[in-house]
């Protein structure tokens, strides 16, 4: 069990899992990390949401301020008013006695005390519990109070030059307040935001946004959009896929996730026939490329708008189940008329790229009235040791003469001569994928 997962590496984690062969890992966050984050929301980790906040709990009222003094006056003396305690976070060691300084100086009446990592470590447990038994008013600190305290007292909280900070740190610094019955502030000091980066705009937005209880999972959510989902096999725990785009990612990881079920027996429930139907519905690659001489497209006089046909292309592309295919039809028929052959052509295409998917193949060649067909690339691809294969290759030298099937290197091809229609193309997918 790991809690305050946010705060361990991906080598310590993984250090922990190699203390056995087979360990259960339950972690424990307000605000996952983008990768873990990732991991279950694309269903390779089971994901638990805790929503209920403890009893008589309330949101902390979170403002963004620049450095003011008025307002830092303001909040120090309210806070005291109500015998309260104050957090002042100010993450550098070399100035924190200047806020110190000048906190004093705001209001001369309060009892300041300061902690940071380079103290003793008997002299920051000395100063905590002077602070908790209510002998200050005020604890200026750096991020060490980030977690692990329940100081009911404490109900404001100032986070010097927020922008410095993650959403995560962020959330977990506010979460220091608030945990008793009473209102909760926090103050989040920044320069202008119009001098700042988008991305620490981004941040402190989004933790003055999602103030209610329970909001972790919403900054979380904020979090991945802004850093990026991370490596899944590297270090990194943040991070864009930049280079092949998201939805060309994740085609391949749910191709290599469903591949792995299959290697590892983890998605079948213990039948021979429910392993043989699962694995019929997995996807060998990720794109099929088609190859053609027959005209395949949405025509400029069947839709003229530039950015509509775009707009319908994209739309088509993201089509996974026959059901949507004849809902997508059935949209354009509505809105422009009747199929013209080329649309119609556009989307068998769909359909035979679903079929050779099935069939592990990836790429097809259909010109001048013969089909070549090429498989999985990879020798090393879970397809060459599946059912689905050795069917395949059963059917295919049940029609000798027909198919000529040939392997260069390590690539496997066949080869059907007289298919001069996308409808002979399919039927003959068809036939292969259903054999």
């Amino acid at each position: 069990i790991i809690d305050e997962e946010q705060r361990s590496g991906v080598a310590a984690k993984e250090k922990l899992k190699k203390l056995k062969n087979s360990v259960d890992t339950l972690t424990l966050t307000a605000t996952p990390i983008p990768r873990t984050l990732q991991f279950s929301l694309m269903g390779a980790r089971d994901l638990s949401v805790i929503n209920t906040p403890p009893p008589n709990r309330m949101p902390i009222i979170t403002e963004l301020h620049g450095f003011n003094e008025d307002i830092i006056k303001d909040g120090l003396e309210y806070e005291v008013s109500r015998n309260g305690q104050v957090f002042f976070i100010h993450n550098r060691i070399d100035t924190i006695y200047e806020i110190e300084k000048l906190l004093r100086r705001l209001c001369p009446k309060v009892k300041t005390a300061v902690i940071h990592g380079k103290m003793e470590g008997r002299d920051i447990e000395e100063t905590m519990l002077d602070f908790i038994r209510g002998d200050y008013d005020i604890l200026i600190s750096t991020t060490i109070i980030e977690s692990g305290l329940d100081i009911p007292n404490a109900n404001t909280i100032f986070i010097n030059d927020a922008h410095h900070f993650g959403l995560s740190e962020l959330h977990q610094l506010r979460g220091r307040v608030g945990r008793s019955n009473r209102k909760a502030f926090c103050y989040l000091l920044s320069p202008p935001l119009s001098s700042l980066t988008p991305e620490a705009r981004r941040r402190l937005k989004a933790i003055e946004d999602f103030s209610e209880l329970g909001s972790g999972f919403n900054i979380a959510l904020q979090d991945i959009d802004i850093r990026g989902s991370g490596n899944l096999l590297g270090s990194e725990q943040s991070g864009f896929i930049a280079d092949i785009g998201y939805d060309t990612y994740f085609r391949i990881l749910r191709e290599a996730m469903e591949e792995l079920r299959i290697e590892s027996g983890t998605c079948t429930s213990g039948s021979q026939t429910e392993s043989s139907d699962r694995e019929t519905k997995v996807r060998f690659v990720t794109d099929v490329q088609v190859d053609t001489d027959f005209e395949i497209m949405f025509p400029d006089e069947y839709i003229s708008n530039i950015s509509e046909r775009l707009r319908l292309y994209k739309e088509l592309n993201e089509i996974e189940s026959e059901e949507e295919l004849a809902v997508f039809e059935q949209s354009l028929t509505d809105r422009f008329g009747p199929l013209p052959q080329p649309a119609k052509s556009l989307l068998d295409i769909v359909k035979l790229k679903w079929m050779a998917a099935r069939a592990g193949i990836e790429k097809i060649i259909l010109r001048q009235g013969i089909m070549m067909a090429y498989f999985v690339s990879s020798p090393d691809s879970v397809f060459y040791r599946s059912e689905i294969f050795a069917k395949v290759m059963g059917f295919l030298n049940s029609l000798k003469g027909e198919v000529k099937v040939k392997q260069k290197d390590t690539k496997l091809s066949f080869s059907v001569s007289g298919v001069k229609s996308l409808p002979e193309a399919m039927e003959l997918m068809k036939r292969l994928t259903m054999n």
